[in-house]
């Protein structure tokens, strides 16, 4: 990967980590499926009306919205109002790497090396250790949902593949233009119009800070820089970065939620990043299209 691919998807991984904690202080003040709505309601507009639409099918946008906005970030919001913290939401949510990387191999016959798989082990221990460590409070139902927006994640990835989108930014703008009607009504079908009349009231300058951060930040720079990603790079290359997120989402966890991991924490952190350094080298293919050295 080059140098300024590297960098760029570090940024995009910071950004995204520093997006969870700062996304329960809007669900501190906003139901969480009217925020999400909110949220991809102002990545779409006014901005189609400046953008023209990307060169891929309809089908290709309205599946990527749906995803993104309805299977992916309104069930980490609602999981993280079921009780699970910012720090294990975004541990949870890198499963999609694993979940990627199977795509890869099944879909694309990418190949997969001796230091890729080496990698997820370690890895794998590493998030282990991260949740162990993680506050209590979470709940089953939250958990599994967070899990399942995991899986959403990864499909995204693989519309992305698939529909060979080029104007990445303008993917992400017009895509946004799919979920908020569904998040709305799925809103009011569950709790009624009580949310929609507390909003007024209850949109204080966190909850606006975390909406703006939400919708330029995570949404339109981290989008646009991690699709850009997916098409210069194989999905095996691009999904182990992914991994740095919770170790950024554990920072802002401290920064802003005062959360601090304790020794096995750290341990566990370190052994994330060895993992994304090691899957980063080259070597001998096991795994995929081809076996050669």
């Amino acid at each position: 990967m080059q140098t300024r691919h590297l960098f760029l998807a570090v940024l995009v991984t910071a950004v995204w980590g520093f997006n969870f904690p700062i996304t329960k202080l809007g669900l501190a003040a906003i139901d969480p499926l009217l925020l999400t709505a909110i949220r991809f309601t102002l990545s779409a507009l006014p901005w189609v009306f400046f953008i023209r639409r990307p060169q891929v099918g309809l089908h290709w946008l309205a599946g990527y919205g749906l995803i993104f906005g309805v299977a992916m970030w309104a069930l980490i919001n609602l999981g993280i109002e079921l009780g699970v913290p910012p720090g294990s939401a975004a541990l949870l949510i890198q499963f999609s790497a694993f979940f990627t990387l199977g795509w890869g191999v099944l879909l694309f016959r990418e190949s997969l090396s001796l230091p890729q798989v080496a990698g997820l082990l370690l890895a794998v221990a590493g998030l282990l250790g991260i949740l162990v460590t993680s506050p209590a409070g979470d709940t089953r139902l939250g958990l599994a949902l967070v899990l399942v927006s995991a899986l959403a994640w990864s499909i995204g990835n693989v519309i992305i593949k698939l529909s060979r989108v080029r104007e990445v930014f303008a993917f992400v703008v017009w895509a946004s233009l799919f979920a908020p009607l569904p998040l709305f009504l799925l809103g009011w079908l569950t709790h009624g119009a009580a949310p929609y009349v507390r909003l007024a009231a209850q949109l204080d300058r966190a909850a606006v800070f975390s909406l703006l951060f939400q919708v330029y930040a995570a949404t339109h720079f981290c989008y646009w820089g991690w699709n850009l990603l997916l098409r210069e790079y194989p999905v095996s290359r691009v999904a182990p970065l992914s991994l740095l997120i919770p170790v950024f989402g554990i920072a802002g966890s401290m920064l802003i939620a005062g959360q601090h991991p304790g020794t096995t924490g750290w341990i566990s952190m370190a052994l994330v990043l060895s993992a994304l350094a090691i899957s980063q080298m080259k070597g001998r293919m096991l795994v995929g299209r081809r076996a050669v050295g």
